[in-house]
């Protein structure tokens, strides 16, 4: 029973699976950020855009951070760290009235802080659980922080309707009311002594090539993933000429299936190696994509989307766990900062290259691009070294004590 394992997690981690939502439920302003530019700043729809795509360096920068600060301050002061930051900079953006380039600067440091989040919290995931409780651990977070995004937009929308003054204290508000929770409930670091994993030897990143190699590769499962959210708007409108409503449903639907289906499909990994999980993954995305490469259609699209967010679901798992199992203890905030680093990357490039192509050469070969970026992930992760997760390790019996030879 699910319920039975949450209560066996930590206090300290089921703490951080509520601030998690909350904070991501109380995410108000960034998706609403054009809009309150445009029309709370009086900029263009064009200087709005570069704006933000200025500000969104943050996440990169966050991301970065995120991994020597967990390792130099602690995991605690990086959530509290993040949180402090991002309402700190849209405190900035709701009181101050300047020039546009201070906006981008405000922005920057709000993202810093939400770049800053993530890492830090699978961090504190991989430093409480056991290899037997984690795929869990990260699947509830996982499922926890879309729930929150499926609830933030709504609140945020009701909230900006009334005063964008609301919408940035609703976000502020959840900011530290998850500080709050964190600074109680989770405790200061454990700094234990060196020496209880194979990897030490060389603790760099090069030290864990293997997990490195995974870590980058899961950047082509990343690319359909960032460029959906920034075709399939497009293709609805303009290609389809729907509603700019049935958009929504697109999330919706992602949204159902990973809270509905998370906890399932964790159930149903278990005992399954590292190696098979991110091939089943890969082949999971490939044909959602595929059925919308085919079959070009609102339906089709609608479909896609079941199939494809499996295959989401299975690799935000998946990568995060790899991480905790075979990285020594004091550089996993490095390498889930990395894990971060390949989204924030994504979220910068992806769109921009996809935006030249879809005006180039119109939808199709952008489509069949999503396609084949997991496809070349699947490639890759055949030939890779993947070691074994640290559960199933632990599963296997122990080795029969070979018998005294006899004369």
């Amino acid at each position: 029973m699910w319920l039975t394992r949450f209560r066996e997690l930590p206090a300290a981690l089921r703490v951080l699976f509520l601030a998690s939502f909350i904070n991501r439920a109380g995410m108000f302003v960034f998706p609403l950020l054009a809009v309150y530019l445009v029309r709370g700043k009086d900029l263009s729809a064009g200087e709005a855009g570069l704006l933000i795509s200025v500000g969104s360096t943050g996440l990169l920068v966050g991301s970065l951070l995120s991994g020597p600060l967990c390792d130099l301050r602690g995991r605690r002061a990086a959530l509290l760290g993040s949180l402090l930051l991002n309402a700190a900079g849209y405190l900035g953006l709701a009181v101050l009235d300047g020039p546009p380039w201070t906006y981008a600067g405000l922005l920057f440091v709000a993202l810093v802080g939400m770049g800053m989040f993530g890492p830090a919290a699978n961090t504190l995931v991989a430093d409480l659980t056991t290899p037997e409780q984690r795929p869990f651990a990260y699947t509830v977070n996982y499922v926890g922080n879309n729930l929150g995004m499926g609830v933030g937009p709504l609140l945020g929308g009701l909230a900006a309707a009334y005063s964008y003054d609301i919408m940035f204290a609703g976000n502020i508000l959840a900011g530290l009311v998850c500080a709050v929770l964190i600074a109680l409930w989770v405790p200061r670091d454990r700094h234990r002594r060196a020496g209880n994993r194979k990897d030490r030897a060389r603790p760099g990143p090069l030290g864990h090539h293997h997990v490195l190699l995974v870590v980058l590769v899961s950047f082509f499962y990343v690319v359909p993933l960032i460029g959906l959210e920034y075709t399939l708007p497009l293709a609805v409108t303009t290609v389809l000429d729907e509603s700019a409503g049935l958009v929504g449903a697109v999330y919706t639907i992602n949204s159902v299936v990973v809270v509905g289906l998370g906890l399932f499909l964790e159930k149903r990994m278990r005992g399954h190696g590292t190696k098979l999980l991110l091939l089943v993954s890969g082949a999971l995305w490939a044909a959602g994509l595929a059925v919308i490469v085919v079959a070009f259609s609102l339906p089709a699209i609608l479909l896609s989307t079941v199939i494809w967010t499996l295959g989401e679901i299975i690799v935000s798992v998946i990568v995060p766990t790899y991480v905790a199992d075979h990285v020594d203890e004091r550089r996993v905030g490095t390498f889930m900062a990395l894990n971060g680093f390949v989204l924030g990357l994504a979220r910068l490039a992806v769109p921009a290259g996809l935006g030249a192509l879809w005006t180039a050469h119109g939808h199709q070969p952008v489509f069949l691009t999503l396609l084949a970026a997991p496809l070349v992930g699947m490639a890759a992760y055949a030939v890779l070294r993947i070691r074994p997760s640290a559960a199933a390790t632990a599963a296997l019996p122990p080795k029969t004590a070979e018998a005294p030879a006899t004369t």
